[in-house]
């Protein structure tokens, strides 16, 4: 009988538990969904590619090929170009010599880029082959000069791989994901034991604990961001074209991001198990939106979307300083919103002491 009494006491305890019942039950559903409209999205991602000298056969051959052509009278200043037109790569001709200049911060669409313009350069060539034969003989034919290419990159080179790109995102991931399970379950335990209750009984005012909460909290935070940055860096050899001190400050400001939002939602979780809870619903689903599956090729509201997600502007320093090289003045925007993520969850965090104890 000791069987039947246990599962008859777990449910009856998990039905009475509103909060767990429906992460059980409808968080799956809240995932499946998101996963199924970004995997399912129409939006094409658009190759957008300057071109200089070149034939208009070659532009149409390309853009036959799903890449947008942008025509441009010179080629002064070619990076500046790419980064402000938002262009995929740079294309001009000098005679039977064709250069082209890739952005390359996403190796694979350098990738699809050089196989469309190696496939649209075979068919040229086929075409004027023909066109000579048919004209005058085989031996003039041949006599015409194949057309050689010279790459060059703006960010990075021709041995940038995926990962490389994919690393940033996972070392700000990481640093989120443990700083906000450590802290909230922290945070967690203090009101368990009755540390908080006890504290809340003093004077002391709900801005001072939770400031303290995230300055105590936060050093060993900056410890751990920095022994994950400097392991990644120097230990894996992970790709590193900016500065490292950059790499740290993003990293830092990341984790206290997960810090504030950590101790907010410990205050609405009763137990460990509801904070684990927590995770896919409010974690999991940013690591959608920081760059892993290209934005710009997902519906326009979950590009909205993906503005809302913390993670969204750390991946994206990360990228810039470990791939782009940005500076802190690249920087500027994304650090700006990271801080002000961090000071409204700390806001939030005042507020939400209320309901333990008013001051």
């Amino acid at each position: 009988m000791i069987i039947p009494a246990l599962i008859k006491r777990i449910i009856i305890q998990t039905i009475r538990d509103k909060r767990t019942l429906a992460l059980m039950m409808i968080a799956p559903l809240i995932l499946l969904t998101l996963v199924n409209f970004l995997f399912n999205s129409n939006n094409k991602s658009t190759l957008n590619v300057g071109v200089y000298n070149t034939s208009e056969s070659f532009n149409k051959d390309l853009e036959a090929n799903d890449i947008n052509i942008i025509k441009y009278d010179d080629t002064e200043n070619i990076k500046d170009k790419i980064t402000s037109d938002s262009l995929k790569a740079f294309i001009s001709k000098d005679n039977d010599k064709l250069n082209i200049t890739y952005e390359n911060s996403t190796p694979s669409d350098s990738t699809q880029i050089k196989a469309k313009v190696q496939g649209t350069l075979a068919k040229e060539q086929l075409d004027l082959l023909s066109s000579k034969v048919s004209q005058v003989s085989g031996k003039a034919a041949m006599q015409q000069k194949p057309i050689s290419i010279e790459n060059s990159y703006v960010y990075g080179d021709e041995n940038l791989s995926f990962f490389d790109t994919l690393s940033p995102i996972l070392i700000g991931f990481f640093v989120f994901f443990f700083v906000f399970l450590i802290s909230g379950i922290s945070l967690l335990k203090e009101r368990t034991s009755k540390t908080l209750e006890k504290l809340l009984s003093t004077p002391i005012k709900r801005s001072d604990i939770v400031f303290g909460y995230l300055l105590g909290y936060g050093i060993f935070a900056i410890i751990q961001t920095v022994i994950v940055v400097l392991f990644s860096i120097y230990v894996l050899n992970i790709r590193m074209e900016g500065n490292i001190f950059l790499v740290l400050l993003t990293n830092i400001i990341i984790a206290f991001v997960a810090l504030s939002l950590g101790i907010l939602l410990s205050t609405f979780a009763n137990s460990e198990f509801q904070m684990m809870q927590f995770i896919p619903v409010v974690v999991i689903p940013q690591i959608f939106f920081t760059g892993l599956i290209p934005i710009e090729t997902m519906s326009n509201w979950l590009q909205y979307f993906a503005h809302i997600m913390p993670l969204y502007y750390g991946a994206q320093a990360l990228q810039g300083i470990m791939v782009k090289a940005y500076t802190f003045s690249d920087l500027q925007f994304y650090l700006s919103i990271l801080l002000l993520f961090a000071v409204v969850f700390s806001l939030l965090n005042i507020l939400g002491l209320k309901r333990y104890r008013k001051i």
